[in-house]
């Protein structure tokens, strides 16, 4: 006989994005089962974070001390050897006004570290987490989807019930297509990457050691991301046409890729390669960048890379699928809510997380596709960038700001609008509520103001930051 647990919400995978959304429902009073088919920690890839994930979502989840304590390096902006320019050309996240201050750094991190963190807060607030659980379909009855079957460690079926799934399983989701629809792959960014690490490779001067550098060459580009004083992720992202220089030895593909970039093979003159342990392995990732047509469906729902992924030339995937996660919370928060003082249809309130997710993607998908533009210089792209968000800040504002993952006008990504006030001065608050045009919770402590919906009809954060509200009742 199947062993049966019943609960509220089941969320499928113990990333960022899983993470996020159970301790955000969890907080709420729900119970929430998060089931994770690998013992953490684990390998995973996507190691250099956005300030919108730093300085918003940890900080709104609570595990900021933990981050500064984990001695991560510091990320202040990335430098790029990109485009027309020959010479490398530098940004910095603190020239945005939503990133000012202490707002402004982010951090490389090993995602066996930084994941774990998340998962271990997810367990302190209240989540049922059970690891080594493989979901291998979704329980469906009367076109709804009631909960999860999965194997667990010992080789037992179990069988999970609940109002809402989440599927938080990545790019290797096994039960992704029961939403509907299927994945649609960009046309324009069909990349694959070849990726291994090092010690010993060089550090840019400070106070930018810690920054992420992104080297375009003639087969594509690279990213070296400094991980600690030590170790170094480096990556070759080529397009398809390439695939067969990556066939065979992976070892002798990737040097070879080193030395047709010579920055790169500078940055590791005097580097070796890892050989064992997690780090030990050159792996392989293809098809970078797709999104699914569906979202959700009744009592089912994506978030992260089960949702989508873009190009990883500005490192947004722990942003997308965090920023994912905080949506989604919302919508099951408000959801489950045992009032009627809502009273928004379940439909909508997931069209709500769909709508504001694909805006943000296609956001950075649309930028992109002109940074790939390589007769291009930083002027142009900052333009672009400029183009794409709108607003009123400058043009290479708009490029940092873009790039951090603070133009969404999401007041939880870049401002402490639902916990504790940030540590800086008030002229820094005016800067940045002016310059970003974001309302944010006054530094005084008052309510947040007004927001505005992202399309007609459409609703808004509550006044907490994880419900929903229609406009008019958002403050109250």
């Amino acid at each position: 006989m199947t062993d049966i647990t019943e609960t509220d919400v089941i969320v499928v995978g113990g990333g960022p994005g899983g993470s996020t959304v159970a301790t955000l429902v969890a907080r709420q009073g729900h119970r929430v089962v998060l089931l994770e088919k690998e013992r953490f920690p684990r390998y995973q890839i996507g190691e250099s974070l956005l300030p919108s994930t730093v300085q918003g979502i940890c900080r709104l989840l609570g595990v900021s001390e933990e981050l500064e304590a984990a001695g991560f390096p510091v990320k202040r902006g990335g430098t790029f050897r990109w485009g027309a320019n020959p010479e490398p050309w530098t940004f910095d996240f603190g020239i945005a006004p939503e990133f000012a201050g202490a707002a402004a750094p982010a951090y490389q991190v090993e995602r066996m570290k930084f994941d774990q963190i998340l998962l271990d807060n997810a367990r302190r607030n209240g989540v049922d987490v059970h690891e080594e659980h493989t979901v291998t379909d979704v329980v469906e009855e009367d076109g709804r989807v009631r909960g999860v079957v999965c194997t667990d460690a010992a080789g037992v079926r179990r069988e999970f019930r609940g109002r809402y799934v989440v599927d938080a399983s990545g790019n290797l989701s096994r039960i992704h297509s029961r939403v509907g629809g299927k994945r649609q792959y960009s046309e324009f960014f069909r990349n694959l990457a070849l990726f291994g690490y090092f010690t010993g490779g060089k550090r840019m001067p400070a106070p930018r050691s810690g920054n992420i550098l992104a080297v375009a060459f003639s087969a594509g580009w690279f990213w070296y991301i400094p991980l600690s004083d030590e170790l170094t992720s480096v990556g070759a992202v080529v397009t398809r046409d390439a695939l067969d220089r990556i066939q065979g030895d992976r070892e002798q593909a990737l040097n070879a890729l080193i030395a047709e970039c010579p920055m790169i093979a500078d940055f590791l003159s005097d580097a070796q390669r890892v050989t064992s342990g997690p780090y030990g392995e050159i792996r392989v990732r293809k098809d970078y960048s797709y999104i699914q047509e569906r979202f959700s469906r009744p009592g089912m729902v994506l978030v992260g890379d089960a949702a989508g992924f873009i190009d990883p030339v500005f490192s947004s995937g722990v942003h997308l699928a965090t920023y994912g996660g905080l949506l989604v919370a919302r919508s099951l928060n408000t959801a489950l809510r045992a009032t009627t003082e809502a009273e928004i249809d379940e439909k909508t309130l997931f069209e709500e997380y769909e709508v504001r997710y694909r805006q943000e993607y296609m956001r950075f998908h649309e930028f992109l596709v002109s940074f790939y533009d390589m007769h291009s210089d930083e002027e142009s792209y900052f333009w672009k960038a400029k183009k794409v968000a709108g607003g009123t800040a400058s043009e290479l504002q708009s490029f940092v700001s873009l790039v951090g993952g603070g133009s969404s006008d999401e007041p939880a990504l870049v401002t402490d609008s639902y916990g504790e006030r940030r540590d800086v001065d008030d002229a820094i608050w005016s800067v940045a509520q002016a310059g970003a045009n974001i309302q944010v919770q006054a530094a005084t402590g008052g309510t947040v103001d007004e927001q505005v919906p992202v399309r007609s009809e459409g609703l808004v954060p509550s006044a907490d930051g994880m419900h929903w509200a229609l406009p008019a009742t958002a403050a109250a």
